[in-house]
């Protein structure tokens, strides 16, 4: 199952789908068939079947949850902190002067010269959205902004568009 976060389920979530999968132990040792469980516990047939075999193999143990799913960060909580701090600066401070815009490929290019560990583009792509960095939000305002210009387009302009 995919996440749109990237994140997937927290510990409570695990925690609280393990307690579904033993409630569905307990029940399948008292022989109620799984489509009976699968009503009980609000969940899918093929789930319910799926659990009893995985019950019938391996016993209460193969249905324990395994912990977050995913491969583990190769950068850590320092390097991390380390990485927000250089993407807060401009680009044009780590050699690119074109122009003011952070790409995957300069992030990507950033950390390996940063900390000499190599990611592919998506899976820069799943770290800055693990720290909090998303393509549609815009760190900074842009260098050129007119603050005042704005203002009054906004009380002369915009004003007469929606009158």
């Amino acid at each position: 199952m995919r996440y749109p976060d990237g994140g997937g389920l927290t510990a409570a979530g695990r925690a609280r789908r393990e307690r579904v999968r033993l409630a569905a132990v307990a029940m399948y040792e008292q022989d109620i068939k799984p489509v009976q469980v699968a009503h009980e516990l609000r969940v899918s047939t093929k789930s319910a079947y799926q659990w009893r075999r995985r019950w019938r193999a391996g016993g209460t143990t193969a249905l324990a949850s395994r912990g977050a799913g995913g491969a583990v960060c190769r950068l850590g909580s320092a390097q991390l902190s380390r990485l927000r701090a250089a993407l807060d600066q401009c680009p044009a401070t780590w050699g690119w002067a074109e122009d003011q815009r952070w790409t995957l490929e300069r992030v990507t290019t950033l950390i390996g010269r940063l900390f000499h560990v190599r990611y592919t583009l998506r899976g820069t792509s799943y770290l800055l959205h693990r720290i909090g960095f998303t393509p549609q939000v815009p760190v900074h305002r842009a260098a050129e902004r007119d603050e005042q210009a704005i203002a009054t387009w906004r009380d002369v302009t915009w004003v007469k568009l929606r009158g």
